[in-house]
């Protein structure tokens, strides 16, 4: 398997990649452990949660605004300063390396793949398959030819799946130029990366910040929360920041999830720390990746926000097809 290779660094040996402030993967024994260990609770899902949501975007957002649609999950269309940016899109039917297997979507895509605009960027932040789907970015290869901007290593991936992928690969702390006044800067996250059982953390994980005229907009696909020095330190390097957008399920049992997914509390922290005016909820509701129910997550944030003190409207979680415009 061909995999990464450059010069060592801070978060790089040579072969593998580590975030010196996180924590390493689990193990497979935990894995197993969680799966197959007795006195696990795991909440059956619905088969079908149909969303009462569905956007039809505008061709271009001109001007000073941002317009954000979610897609579900970790999925976004965001609009801005005449670019049509995707964010961790996923059409298929399953997160996985297997199309009759694995976890399964329980609602449509909040926006058709037939009604999306001309896509010009996609962002994608890691290669867990509930975020790098070579699917959907081969269709998006074919129909719209856009740039697609990783960390280090997960265009191996892409161009070995598919060589039309405009895969560009970059570092934690580069700064990209998108064009017409937008770039994205990638910043270091608490998470790992895997495609399958032999290549952990032979590529590179990232969450982004995203320069509109609007304002800056941290996107964080997949983290863990530890002491919170990860959005304290986008926070001071990146800061003031417009809006977040942070992940809030996939987080039980916490003995396994903790180092790697935050839960709506952590969030919530995750929120005070980066200093967001405004923040948007994901990675819940579409893939039942673990063990809490599929409206846990909702129901949690607004209690951790009560907790907090913070007006609900501050951190919102929507279904997909709702549309935000800032």
């Amino acid at each position: 398997m061909s995999s990464y290779s450059g010069v060592t660094s801070d978060h790089f040996n040579g072969t593998h990649f580590f975030d010196p402030d996180g924590s390493p993967p689990k193990s497979l024994r935990e894995v197993l452990r969680w799966q197959f260990g007795g006195g696990r609770q795991r909440v059956r899902w619905p088969d079908w949660v149909p969303s009462p949501h569905a956007d039809i975007p505008p061709a271009r957002v001109e001007g000073a605004g941002v317009r954000f649609s979610f897609v579900g999950h970790a999925s976004w269309l965001i609009q801005t300063a005449g670019l049509n940016i995707l964010v961790d899109p996923v059409w298929s039917e399953r997160v996985s390396p297997f199309t009759f297997a694995g976890p399964k979507r329980r609602n449509d895509p909040g926006i058709a793949f037939e009604a999306l605009p001309k896509i010009d960027v996609v962002l994608v932040s890691h290669g867990h398959y509930d975020h790098l789907d070579v699917a959907t970015l081969s269709k998006l290869a074919a129909r719209f030819s856009p740039r697609v901007v990783t960390p280090l290593g997960n265009d191996i991936t892409m161009r070995k799946a598919d060589s039309a992928i405009k895969a560009e690969a970059f570092d934690w702390h580069d700064r990209v130029d998108l064009g017409n006044g937008a770039a994205v800067t990638l910043v270091p996250t608490r998470h790992w990366s895997a495609r399958g059982l032999f290549d952990r953390n032979k590529a590179l994980w990232a969450s982004f910040v995203l320069e509109t005229p609007a304002g800056k907009i941290y996107i964080v696909c997949d983290s863990g929360y530890g002491d919170g020095r990860h959005f304290r330190r986008v926070a001071e390097a990146h800061g003031p920041l417009r809006l977040a957008i942070l992940p809030i399920g996939a987080y039980e049992p916490r003995w396994f999830m903790r180092d790697q997914h935050m839960n709506p509390f952590d969030a919530v922290k995750a929120l005070a720390d980066c200093g967001a005016v405004q923040a948007l909820a994901h990675h819940h509701g579409t893939f039942q990746l673990t063990d809490e129910a599929i409206d846990a997550p909702a129901i949690a944030l607004a209690e951790a926000l009560d907790a907090a003190n913070l007006p609900r409207e501050r951190f919102v979680a929507l279904k997909p097809g709702q549309v935000v415009e800032v």
